[in-house]
């Protein structure tokens, strides 16, 4: 069921969206080469713990999962795509890798979702122009959402910018409704036919995520039941907001 948020909920969400985005400002600060994945992690079980919030993600049991998610935040290195855990098989990042920080907090009650995909030290040019892409079709994602308006035109305006870069844009995994709960409907794919799907009302909260890779959009899932990546190793970016709609467009909550 599609939920439509209150103005104190939205007054909520914009708070915890700030909060959220100083969070993510300051994991992004400490991402170096030498850094280690469970050393992220601490810093946002902190970071949060700090602000008196909570980790939405950790111990999370999403539908159709063998377990809970074990980690606060999500640390994706290179051909993982998506819910790399950070504090099982430590990685420790390197010059030239790029790494997904995708986190989830609760303030108040009330759930925000957010992703930045960063590079550590010089990466190789087709690499840079693959998260400058990918950030380009959150925008163009963003600006196609506002009221009146639906749910394919989110999903095209991104599509659109990942097929004219020729990048894999993964189907198998979307965006969603967020806000009561990580996740709600409607889910918001990173590919479809404009005016086609659920009507976009002013209230609505969703997180918007393109995920483009350099290869193959084909994608599988490690044995541990929740890192996907990519089928051909191929390096994958991934950046999200959580917008409220309005009448006029969408207001970032997670800027």
């Amino acid at each position: 069921m599609i939920t439509i948020k209150t103005k104190d909920d939205i007054r909520i969400l914009r708070e915890g969206g700030r909060r959220h985005a100083e969070i993510l400002r300051q994991l992004v600060a400490m991402v170096a080469p030498g850094i280690s994945t469970n050393d992220l992690e601490n810093a946002a079980r902190k970071l949060i713990a700090e602000g008196g919030d909570k980790p939405s993600l950790l111990n999370y049991l999403p539908y159709g999962a063998k377990r809970p998610y074990p980690a606060a935040l999500c640390v994706s290195v290179n051909d993982e795509i998506v819910h790399g855990i950070p504090n099982e098989n430590e990685k420790i990042l390197k010059e030239g890798d790029i790494v997904g920080l995708d986190l989830a907090i609760t303030h108040k009650g009330l759930v925000t979702d957010a992703t930045v995909t960063v590079a550590i030290g010089k990466i190789a040019p087709e690499v840079q122009e693959l998260l400058e892409v990918t950030r380009k079709a959150l925008a163009a994602g963003i600006k196609a959402a506002k009221g009146g308006k639906r749910i394919g035109d989110i999903s095209n305006a991104i599509q659109r910018v990942g097929v004219a870069a020729r990048y894999g844009v993964v189907e198998e995994l979307a965006g969603h409704g967020v806000g009561y709960d990580v996740h709600e409907d409607p889910y918001v794919p990173n590919f479809g036919l404009a005016g086609k799907g659920e009507i976009l009302k002013p209230g609505m909260v969703l997180a918007i995520e393109p995920m483009f890779n350099l290869g193959t959009k084909k994608i599988k899932l490690d044995k541990d039941g929740y890192t996907y990546r990519t089928a051909d190793g191929s390096y994958s970016a991934h950046f999200e907001h959580t917008v409220v709609i309005t009448k006029s467009g969408a207001e970032i909550l997670t800027a």
